[in-house]
Formats: structure tokens, sequence, C-alpha cells
């Protein structure tokens, strides 16, 4: 028995391969490098998608903003009871409006909703009226668009695609394992997505980058970066941004974010403040805990890069679901392949009834 399914194989898949030992990420036989910042994300979903929607269309681009233009509809659903919720509550509950389905039409809608929602959630929680899709916008450049209510720049779309692109799929991670639970049963697409939404809101897995934000504010210059972390330590906190349970080396997906970070020229003086505290924090936490490989992860690049593209910290985890839907789509639809429900023993360790004298 293996508590967390440490060391356990749960499934065969061809979607991603996570080297943690080397710091490598494989997607459908290209590393991270070879996608990050040279694939938008509609060709990164085609190449998590072939095989396993036959029918995508050919203009993915195009029939993407069909689906948001189609799901801007739920829009309306929106009232003062989701809007006091967290914004990932909030689309998830938008999400949960979309029919179920298995087909390529449902996985279309189901990538679009995220982005939709999101921008509609943020700006009516600020008081501002929620902005239509533009379907002939790519997905990036409409979700920000949207979301700011005025053009992104292509700098800022191509960032914002490296973001999708980077998260889109990451091996047999929480939510993607219960979404491949759920999709085992043949509830649906959208139920599967709703699985993984439900599982990445949680602070130990898609909730933790704006905690990074939060611990950046709190140091406020480089200066005081040793004293605060080693405070933090010294409480017994966990240092947001650093230690994977899988990689043992430095996540690669953060030098792809940190490279983006770099295209948004106005965020070079917050780049640099954040270098510093990652240089401090990596050389602290070699000195206190030498045995523990703890290197710098995905949250704490995202989280530069989510803020310089003008998403509160409150709703980076819906941002993220913007990019790992698609991963949880082929996922569903490779598990739906085997045709195997997944049915895990456990080992009870309960008392046993008294026998009878």
């Amino acid at each position: 028995m293996s508590d967390g399914l440490e060391g356990v194989v749960a499934a065969h898949t061809v979607l991603s391969e996570v080297d943690g030992q080397a710091g490598r990420l494989i997607i459908r036989g290209r590393s991270l490098d070879e996608l990050a910042g040279r694939t938008a994300f509609e060709q990164l979903v085609a190449l998590l998608f072939e095989g396993f929607y036959p029918d995508l269309p050919d203009d993915l681009r195009g029939a993407l903003g069909r689906a948001r233009a189609e799901v801007f509809a739920e829009v309306a659903a929106l009232d003062t009871g989701l809007l006091d919720r967290t914004p990932v509550e909030a689309v998830r509950a938008l999400m949960a409006r979309l029919a179920d389905g298995d087909d390529v039409e449902t996985a279309l809608r189901l990538l679009a909703a995220p982005a939709v929602f999101t921008a509609a959630v943020v700006r009516a929680q600020a008081g501002e009226a929620p902005v239509a899709p533009d379907p002939a916008l790519s997905h990036a450049a409409d979700t920000l668009r949207m979301l700011r209510g005025a053009p992104a720049t292509k700098a800022e779309a191509d960032a914002l695609d490296t973001y999708l692109v980077t998260v889109s799929d990451h091996g047999l991670n929480a939510s993607t394992f219960a979404a491949r639970v759920v999709a085992s049963t043949r509830a649906g697409l959208t139920s599967a997505v709703l699985a993984g939404i439900s599982a990445l809101k949680g602070p130990l897995h898609g909730g933790a980058p704006g905690p990074v934000i939060e611990m950046l504010d709190a140091i406020g210059e480089p200066a005081n970066a040793r004293a605060w972390i080693e405070g933090a330590l010294a409480r017994g906190e966990r240092l947001m941004g650093f230690g994977h349970r899988i990689y043992r080396v430095r996540d690669p997906r953060a030098d792809a974010l940190k490279q983006a970070v770099r295209w948004l020229d106005a965020r070079q003086g917050r780049i640099e403040f954040a270098e510093a505290v990652e240089a401090a924090a990596l050389a602290i936490l070699r000195e206190k805990k030498p045995d523990r490989p703890l290197d710098t992860n995905v949250e704490f690049y995202t989280a530069l890069l989510l803020e310089a593209l003008q998403f509160p910290p409150s709703a980076f985890t819906c941002v993220f679901a913007m990019g790992r839907v698609a991963g949880w789509l082929a996922h569903a639809r490779e598990q739906l392949a085997g045709g195997r429900l997944i049915r895990p023993q456990s080992v009870y360790v309960g008392p046993m009834p008294k026998k009878a004298a």
C-alpha cells in the first residue's frame, strides 16, 4: 500500500511524461522547450486531442471562437449568490450549466468556458459589465480582451498562450486523475471537467499561485527577503513557489514562464525583485533543508505572469483551469478508449464486530 498512491501506476498514457529527476516535461513526444513560446493554445489542443477527437475541426481557432460565443449565453446566470463566492467557485457553478456529452462539440464548449466565465466573473465582481467574445480572435487574445475590455498586445497574448500551453497537461496529477475517474464511469465530459476543477481549487494543487503574490508584497524589497523567509520557515510555514511532489530539480515550467514575463517590458522591475527573492529563498532552503530537494516550481513565475496580465490573484486558479482543461478532456477520452472503470481497493483498519457469546 502507498499513501497518496505514491509510485502506483494507475494509467498508461500517450499524453505527457513528467521526469522529476531530469526536470523534463514531454507532451505527446515534444519537450516543453519545443512548445512553450512557440505554440498557440489552439495548436496544443490539436496535439493533445489527436486520435481522441477524430472529428476535430481543421479550423480549430474558428471553432473555439464560436464555442466562446455560444457559452457566453450562460453568463446571464451570474447573480449576487454566485458573485459572493470565490471566482473559481462561481466559474465551476457556471460550467455545471453546460450539458454533458462525449462529443467534440461538448469538448469545445468546455475548452471555451473557463476563459469566458473567468473574465465575466472578474468583471462582475468589480462592478463592470461582461464583455462578449470576439470569435475572430485567438483564444488567448480574446481572453484578455474579455477580461480588460480592451485589445491585448501581441506580447500579452503570446505570454498568455505560453502559460496555457505550459500548464495544459502534467502527468497524472490530482485533478487529471479525478477527471479520469469520473470519465471512467461514463458520466460525460462535463462531469469529468467539473471533477478536475474541483480538485484543482485545492491549495495543495492549483490553488497555490495566489499566495506567491502575498509573499512578494509582504517582503516588499530585496533587502527584506532573507529575514522574511527565515521567519516564515521558523514558524513552520510553507514557502509558496518552491518544492514539488515530483520534481527533484528545478521545475522546467518555471523557466518557460519566467521568459514569458520578460516579454512584458512594464514588469521588468517586478521580475528583478522576484529574482532576488527567488535567489534568497533557494539559498536559505539549501542551508536549512539540505536533505530535501526544494527548487523553484511553476507557481512562482505563474504568479508574476498572471499579475502582469492583470488577472487578480483570486482568479489565478481559474486561469490554470483555462489551460489544464485541455489535458482533462484528452485524458477523459483516453480513459474512455480503454473502457475500464477505475475501482481501486482499500484496506479496512477499523474495528471488527464482536463475536456473539
